[in-house]
C-alpha cells in the first residue's frame, strides 16, 4: 500500500509518495526547490534537451505515480533518490552545488572502498557506533554481515537470482530459524522500511548467523546447484538454528523473537501510532 506524505527539503515543501518500498519525490518540486524557478515544466524540458543522457533515461529515472495536491489526487512525475541525484546533476544551480560535491565526495570514498574494502568495514562500524550502538552489539552485526555475503556469493554462483530468488531464499531459513518470515518479524518489532537486522537483538543476531553460516556449509558439503536446491539447503541450515532457538526458548522459558528494537522512543511511539 502506498501512503503519500510531505518532506521538507531546503526549507521547501516537497511531495513524496512510498513506492516499490522506498521514497520517491515529485520531480517538479525538487526542481523548483533548487532552482527558484517559477515554472518548473518548462525548466525541466529546457534541461532535457541541454542533457542528451538525461533525455534518452527519462523513462526509466522518472515514474508517475498518484500524489495528494490541493486539487486533488493527481498523478506527478517522481523519481527515488538515485534518479533525483541524477537530476541534480543537470541543474547549474548554487543551491545544487552542495549536493554535487557531496556526490562527488561519495563516489571518491566508494571508489578507494573497492581498492581496500577493509576501508568500507570501518565505515559501517562508525555509521552504527554514531547511531549510539554498543560495541559488542557492533561485533556480532558486522560478523553477521560478513556471513550474509559469504551465503550470497554461494547463491550467485550455484544460480540464484538476486532479484528473483534472494528474497525467497532468505524467507526460507528465517522461517525455518525464528517460526515467521522477515516480513512478520519486522511486524514484531513494529518496524516498516527499517533493516531488520539493524534492529535485532543479540540472540537474533546469533540464531541469524547460524541459520545461513549452516546453510552455506551444506551448499558447499552438497554441491548444491539449482533455485529448488538452494531452497531445500536453506530451510535445512534454518532448522539448525531454530531447533537451536528452540532449546534455550525450552531453557529460559520466553520466546528470542522480541519486541525490542533499537528505535528512538518518539519514532516507536510515532509507529504504534501509525
Amino acid at each position: 500500500m502506498e501512503t503519500t506524505k510531505i518532506a521538507l527539503f531546503k526549507g521547501k515543501k516537497i511531495r513524496k509518495t512510498i513506492h516499490n518500498n522506498e521514497w520517491w519525490l515529485a520531480v517538479n518540486d525538487a526542481v523548483e526547490a533548487l532552482t527558484d524557478t517559477p515554472n518548473p515544466k518548462d525548466y525541466i524540458r529546457k534541461m532535457r534537451i541541454r542533457d542528451a543522457e538525461l533525455e534518452k533515461g527519462w523513462g526509466q529515472i522518472v515514474t508517475p505515480l498518484p500524489i495528494d495536491t490541493e486539487g486533488g489526487r493527481q498523478m506527478l512525475g517522481c523519481a527515488n533518490t538515485e534518479g533525483i541525484f541524477r537530476i541534480i546533476q543537470s541543474i547549474p544551480s548554487p543551491k545544487a552545488e552542495p549536493f554535487k560535491r557531496w556526490l562527488a565526495k561519495v563516489g571518491y570514498e566508494r571508489v578507494r572502498e573497492i581498492e581496500d574494502p577493509e576501508l568500507a568495514t570501518k565505515r559501517t562500524r562508525m555509521l552504527y557506533k554514531l547511531k549510539g550502538y554498543p560495541e559488542d552489539w557492533i561485533e556480532k552485526r558486522m560478523r553477521g554481515i560478513a556471513i550474509r555475503e559469504e551465503l550470497t556469493d554461494e547463491w550467485r554462483q550455484r544460480g540464484a537470482d538476486e532479484n528473483r530468488d534472494y528474497k525467497i531464499l532468505t524467507a526460507e531459513i528465517s522461517q525455518a530459524t525464528f517460526g515467521v518470515t522477515p516480513k512478520q518479524h519486522k511486524k514484531i518489532k513494529g518496524l516498516k522500511r527499517e533493516n531488520l537486522r539493524d534492529h535485532m537483538d543479540d540472540f537474533e543476531l546469533i540464531f541469524t548467523m547460524l541459520g545461513e553460516r549452516s546453510t552455506t556449509e551444506i551448499h558447499r558439503n552438497e554441491n548444491s546447484s539449482g533455485v529448488k536446491k538452494l531452497k531445500a539447503d536453506a530451510r535445512a541450515g534454518g532448522e539448525i538454528a531454530g531447533g537451536a532457538r528452540r532449546n534455550l526458548e525450552k531453557r529460559l522459558g520466553r520466546s528470542v523473537v522480541t519486541k525490542k528494537n533499537y528505535l528512538p522512543a518518539s519514532r516507536r511511539k510515532k509507529l504504534a501510532k501509525s
